[in-house]
């Protein structure tokens, strides 16, 4: 049985009486676990294939969660992992690759979308949802990154027709606890009372994981969305700089932050991406801090969620360690 309702006055659609299926490729991520969260909460069925399931074993602890050993890779696997699936949710991300010649952004970001369009279709699937990148652009933007997800976003684009509604996410600066952005940052300004500085006057619009997690709901819930893209902002906009500056605050830190002019923050950059292992900085995420990654339309607000600020939150996940800390952190944003 289905009901529409109505919400922000669009039609929403749910399944009542039925737990509708998804399936999550990249659901065992710091974006995919909070919206396997969001989704279970909804009364979703979960399907989240994953290189190890031993490793995240944890999801499994929400109801309606199926954990699946499987190469997201292989065609003829994704189609297994689409059967009787109503939904497909491509949070599919990666930041650095190796090789360095683009190869890996092709394969994670375009090839996979490719065969996941390919396998929607054999398998009946009609709606899709893609996390892609604010100014993602195929043709002009300055990284990989940010070209590959561009490539993705044009695949759809050409390859979905009408056979299958795709709903576009296009999010700045993703931030919350257990990032590998704020969380970097802080561990940046414990150890060190300097911190050098690349694109320290770049700017972004950080928007909080668990706003990310409603706007996917909110896309799978609302059929409207179908043929749109969505940016995805905090409210506030912050300098490189700024952002330090923020997480420091936070952690009761006095730090001197010193930007690096654009030679020598390339040659950290080359240095980090080639010698040391582990790296905090690619040349290619130098490169996409190149445009500033602010929306120019409000698209949390088109759907109905209003954007957390960094402000409020950093000293709710940083800071000492402090259990109940996080906890009332977490009370007070559910209950704004």
């Amino acid at each position: 049985m289905w009901l529409s309702g109505i919400r922000g006055g669009k039609a929403l659609v749910k399944a009542v009486g039925t737990a509708r299926t998804i399936c999550v490729l990249g659901g065992t991520g710091f974006v995919g676990e909070r919206c396997t969260s969001a989704l279970v909460q909804r009364g979703y069925r979960v399907r989240i294939p994953t290189r190890n399931r031993e490793r995240h074993r944890r999801l499994l602890v929400l109801p309606g969660v199926e954990l699946v050993n499987a190469d997201v890779h292989d065609l003829g696997t994704l189609r297994r992992l689409m059967q009787d699936c109503n939904a497909v949710i491509n949070l599919v991300g990666i930041l650095h690759e190796r090789p360095r010649n683009g190869s890996g952004f092709k394969k994670a970001h375009v090839e996979l979308v490719e065969k996941a369009l390919e396998a929607c279709l054999d398998c009946g699937v009609e709606r899709f949802i893609q996390m892609s990148a604010l100014k993602a652009n195929a043709e002009h933007g300055p990284s990989h990154y940010l070209r590959s997800k561009g490539a993705a976003e044009r695949v759809i684009n050409n390859l979905a027709g009408e056979h299958i509604k795709f709903t576009i996410l296009q999010p700045s600066a993703i931030f919350g606890p257990g990032d590998s952005f704020t969380n970097l940052f802080a561990r940046l300004v414990r150890l060190f009372p300097v911190i050098p500085l690349v694109k320290p006057d770049a700017r972004l619009a950080p928007v909080y994981v668990g706003d990310v997690a409603e706007a996917v709901c909110a896309a799978v819930d609302d059929i409207t969305t179908a043929g749109n893209a969505y940016q995805l902002c905090g409210p506030d906009i912050f300098s490189l700089r700024e952002i330090i500056a923020e997480i420091a605050k936070a952690l009761g830190r006095k730090r001197v932050i010193i930007g690096l002019p654009d030679s020598l923050a390339h040659a950290q950059a080359w240095l980090m991406d080639y010698v040391v292992p582990g790296r905090i900085l690619s040349v290619d995420s130098f490169k996409s801090l190149a445009v500033a990654s602010v929306c120019t339309e409000n698209g949390l607000a088109a759907l109905d969620i209003r954007a957390t600020s960094m402000r409020i939150m950093l000293p709710t996940y940083l800071g000492p360690e402090d259990h109940q800390r996080v906890l009332s952190g977490y009370r007070q944003h559910a209950n704004r």
